[in-house]
């Protein structure tokens, strides 16, 4: 356990750094989404691309680990919504607090931190997790945020509205030019890629602050009181149920003779584990949902992951070199 801690408590002390930060106003409100803008725009697809032109496509495109964490992930927002649906939430905020149900924080921290935890063999099967959120899972539950209305919209326009988010992100493209670049077999020039690096290697400080950041920024700019049994129970899917039926699930493919290393299913189960995506309260502001209550949800996720995280590690004998 000794050493797990060795590698996550300086991830989470970052994002702590970052909360206080903007809570004693020592990092002020309008230069939170200029810190965001430079690590999505900027630092994060330096780093995925880096990443990408390292792995081999069959390994950062893995259908049996595409598959087994899709269906975990759209079980979990199918099982988020009906549970937490009802007089009080909408389906827009239903829809959005099943996403931080199933969205990892894997792009700003779940790639550096499995990747430091598991070695380079781990960055593949994360990699995977965050194409499938960014794609599947967020598109799911934009639509579903959408639902009214779009009531009567014909298919081609609530899968546009849906796909809009990921099209534009520029996670995934990062992704698919250094999976490009692996297949080719092709190199940067000297000076774009000291550029390049020196991007990347400045996306994993910087990702985690801002993630302390945005969660203040959002919690202070809430709107309403949220009753605590609209926020644990939500943090409490993230954190136990999502990747126990990732792994479950992984163990099945398992069993039936899916080509699924133990390595891989370790590095998917780890993922489910992390805390829910920070900038899912950006986007439950854009569609109308409760950002106060999405920050809050958030929040917990990622305070308590710092211990279920770390034991859920040493459980399945995780051992950094």
């Amino acid at each position: 356990m000794q050493a797990i801690l060795a590698v996550t408590v300086p991830f989470f002390a970052l994002v702590l750094c970052g909360y206080l930060a903007a809570r004693l106003n020592r990092l002020p409100d309008s230069a939170v989404p200029g810190l965001n803008g430079f690590v999505l725009f900027f630092a994060l697809p330096c780093m995925l691309f880096r990443f990408g032109a390292g792995t081999p496509l069959l390994t950062l495109l893995n259908p049996t680990v595409l598959v087994v964490y899709g269906l975990a992930a759209l079980l979990i927002v199918a099982a988020t919504v009906a549970l937490t649906r009802g007089p009080r939430l909408g389906l827009p905020d239903a829809a959005l607090g099943a996403l931080v149900a199933a969205f990892p924080n894997s792009g700003f921290m779940g790639v550096p931190l499995l990747a430091a935890l598991l070695g380079p063999q781990a960055v593949g099967p994360v990699m995977c997790t965050l194409l499938t959120d960014l794609f599947l899972t967020s598109s799911v539950c934009i639509a579903l945020a959408q639902a009214h209305g779009l009531a009567g919209a014909a298919p081609g326009v609530v899968v546009r509205r849906a796909l809009r988010g990921p099209l534009t992100n520029p996670l995934p493209w990062a992704i698919a030019l250094g999976a490009l670049f692996s297949v080719l077999g092709l190199q940067l020039p000297g000076p774009v890629a000291s550029v390049v690096r020196m991007l990347a290697d400045a996306a994993t400080p910087v990702a985690l602050f801002t993630i302390g950041a945005v969660l203040c920024r959002a919690q202070r700019h809430a709107t309403r009181h949220t009753p605590a049994a609209e926020v644990w129970p939500v943090a409490g899917i993230k954190l136990v149920v999502h990747p126990l039926i990732v792994y479950a699930g992984g163990r099945a493919a398992q069993a039936l003779g899916a080509p699924l290393p133990p390595a891989a299913l370790t590095a998917l189960t780890l993922a489910a584990a992390l805390p829910s995506a920070s900038n899912v309260s950006l986007l439950a502001e854009r569609y109308g949902a409760d950002n106060g209550r999405i920050a809050r949800i958030i929040l917990a996720s990622t305070v308590l992951a710092f211990g279920t995280f770390s034991a859920l590690a040493w459980l399945m004998g995780v051992q950094p070199s």
